[in-house]
């Protein structure tokens, strides 16, 4: 089984967020998907069947199956326009958040997306004390967001992961205004056996539908703060976030399963 691992959203290798992405004929086992993400151990591994002209597309955290992952989806259609149909400029996905398409347009990948709903949430000492910082605002969907006074206090943040285990929220995004970027933000999934997040398209449908509530603005360029950093171009439109990024590949390998089975 051919998989491939690819860095999204950037053009320069060891940066941006590494996927794995696996090409099958057929659906594995899920213990069989969950154990390939586990050994990858990256924070998703995407599972890719064709289905007629679209292909259905699951991902995997090391610790767990999830509804939707940004940086994935950008690296199965690089892997598919690159070396399944190399005449695709569209890829349909058929996932667990419904239909999502990504439109390639030169070395960018641009993914429709939903966002989710956004609602305001009290701040609490609880957020404070596994962030550092005391947050200015907290806003909850499938993961917690919290808006920080500044970007400096995203980028020094060292969050307790034990303590954001607690907070409510799959995963743990901080952001705030940028100076260079319209907005910085970084992803913490420690529920999901992943410290921090190097580049993560799904918070930003977060993440941009607060920026965009309080600026009245819809398109934004996004700055993840990891050590790896990445590049999000992102764009509100109804209840749907446009999110483009580049990829570049970084590996591709042989997985022998039934040989050792």
């Amino acid at each position: 089984m051919k998989s491939y691992i690819v860095d999204a959203f950037t053009d320069t290798l060891f940066k941006g967020n590494p996927a794995a992405v696996c090409v099958l004929d057929e659906w594995l086992s899920d213990s069989l998907m969950q154990n390939i993400a586990k050994e990858n151990n990256l924070s998703e591994t995407a599972f890719v069947v064709p289905n007629g002209n679209h292909y259905k597309l699951r991902w995997f955290t090391p610790d767990g199956e999830i509804d939707l992952c940004g940086h994935a989806t950008l690296a199965t259609a690089f892997v598919i326009t690159r070396f399944v149909d190399t005449t695709l400029l569209k890829v349909i996905f058929e996932t667990k958040s419904g239909i999502l398409t990504v439109d390639k347009t030169d070395n960018l990948f641009e993914m429709d997306l939903p966002s989710y709903k956004m609602q305001s949430v009290k701040v609490t000492d609880e957020m404070e004390d596994a962030i550092g910082y005391r947050p200015k605002e907290a806003w909850i969907g499938r993961d917690l967001v919290c808006v920080l006074e500044s970007e400096e206090e995203v980028f020094n943040a060292k969050p307790n992961l034990e303590k954001v285990k607690k907070l409510d929220g799959l995963t743990l995004n901080i952001t705030a205004k940028g100076s260079d970027y319209d907005c910085v933000t970084r992803s913490f999934a420690p529920k999901l056996n992943v410290s921090e997040d190097p580049v993560c398209g799904s918070c930003h449908c977060h993440v941009i539908p607060i920026w965009s509530k309080a600026t009245g603005k819809k398109s934004f360029v996004a700055f993840q703060a990891s050590e790896r950093t990445g590049v999000l171009y992102c764009e509100m439109d109804g209840n749907r976030v446009k999110i483009s990024g580049e990829a570049i590949l970084y590996s591709i390998s042989e997985i022998l399963l039934f040989e050792s089975m």
